[in-house]
C-alpha cells in the first residue's frame, strides 16, 4: 500500500509586529484544520498540523520538504491551508502582466510572514515522480477586492458564517495591511523572489492537485465552526461515503458554493490520469 502523509495548517492569527499591528484575527481556521486531519486519518495517512503560531514560513516549508524527501512513486501528500491569502509585486516577472495593478505573486499569510507562491511551486519540484500531491486552500488571494462584493451572497451564508447580523468575515489580507507589509518588508520578498527566479516555470515530476476555496478575484468566508469553503467540502465528503473523481469532487463542492465564492481547479506537474480519476484520498 502506498504511504501517505497529510499536513494541515490553520491560523486564527498572525504576528502583528510583521503585519503593520493587524493579527488577522479569525475565528474557524484551527477547526477547519484539525477537521481535515481527522479526515486523514480516517483515511489511513500519517497526520501533522501546524495552528497559528507554529505556522511559521519556515516550519511550514520544512513539514513539505520533509514529506518531498520521503515519499516514493505512488506515494501521496495531503496539505489543507486555512488562513488568510494575500498578494505581493511580482518581482520575478513569472506572473501574467495584463493585471491592472501590476502582475502579483499570491501569498498564504503565514504567522511570520507571507509564503510566496513560488516558494511552494520549488517544493513541487522536489517531489519525486509519479509521487501524488492533493491541496485543499482555504484562503483567499484578493487582497484589493472590496468586501461589498460579499452584499449578493449574504442570503445564502448560513448564520454561523457571520460575525455579526450583517458583518461577513473574510480571509484576506487588507489592501491598506497588504502595502503597508510589503513596504515595510520589501527587500524580505525581494530576496524570496530572486531566490526562486524559476517561479512557476520550475519543473515538477509529481503531479498536483488544487482545489482552492475561491478564485483569485474573490474572497473566502471565514465561519464558527468552520470556513465556508471548508464547512462544504465536509458536507460533500460526507464521511468518506463520496464517490468519484478529484474533478467531480471539486464540481459537486463548487455547485454548492455562492457565486460569489467559486472554487478552482487546476492541475500542476506531470500528467497522471490514473490519480485524477481516483476517489479522493485513496491510498
Amino acid at each position: 500500500m502506498a504511504k501517505g502523509i497529510s499536513l494541515h495548517i490553520g491560523l486564527n492569527a498572525v504576528d502583528p509586529s510583521h503585519y503593520d499591528g493587524w493579527d488577522g484575527r479569525l475565528k474557524a481556521c484551527e477547526y477547519d484544520a484539525r477537521d481535515m486531519e481527522a479526515v486523514a486519518a480516517a483515511r489511513g495517512f500519517d497526520t501533522k498540523m501546524i495552528l497559528t503560531q507554529d505556522a511559521t514560513a519556515d516550519t511550514a516549508l520544512d513539514a513539505i520538504r520533509a514529506a518531498a524527501g520521503e515519499l516514493q512513486q505512488d506515494d501521496f501528500l495531503f496539505l489543507t491551508y486555512s488562513g488568510h491569502g494575500g498578494q505581493v509585486p511580482d518581482a520575478n516577472t513569472d506572473e501574467p502582466t495584463d493585471e491592472p495593478d501590476g502582475p502579483k505573486d499570491e501569498t498564504w499569510v503565514l504567522y511570520d510572514r507571507q509564503l510566496v507562491d513560488d516558494e511552494l511551486y520549488a517544493l513541487w519540484g522536489e517531489f519525486r515522480p509519479g509521487v501524488r500531491v492533493f491541496v485543499l486552500s482555504d484562503s483567499c488571494h484578493s487582497g484589493s477586492v472590496t468586501r461589498d462584493v460579499f452584499d449578493a451572497a449574504t442570503p445564502q451564508i448560513i448564520e454561523n458564517e457571520m460575525i455579526d447580523d450583517s458583518s461577513p468575515r473574510t480571509k484576506d489580507l487588507p489592501s491598506d495591511v497588504q502595502e503597508a507589509t510589503y513596504r515595510e518588508n520589501e527587500q524580505l520578498y525581494r530576496q524570496i523572489q530572486d531566490s526562486h527566479e524559476s517561479g512557476e516555470d520550475v519543473e515538477v515530476a509529481a503531479r498536483v492537485l488544487l482545489i482552492s476555496g475561491c478564485q483569485d478575484n474573490q474572497l473566502s468566508l471565514d465561519g464558527s465552526r468552520n470556513g465556508l469553503f471548508t464547512q462544504t467540502v465536509l458536507g460533500i465528503w460526507a464521511d468518506g461515503r463520496f464517490r468519484g473523481s478529484y474533478e467531480s469532487f471539486w464540481r459537486a463542492i463548487a455547485g454548492k458554493m455562492p457565486p460569489t465564492q467559486s472554487p478552482n481547479y487546476f492541475r500542476v506537474g506531470s500528467p497522471n490520469r490514473e490519480f485524477e480519476w481516483q476517489t479522493p484520498l485513496a491510498l
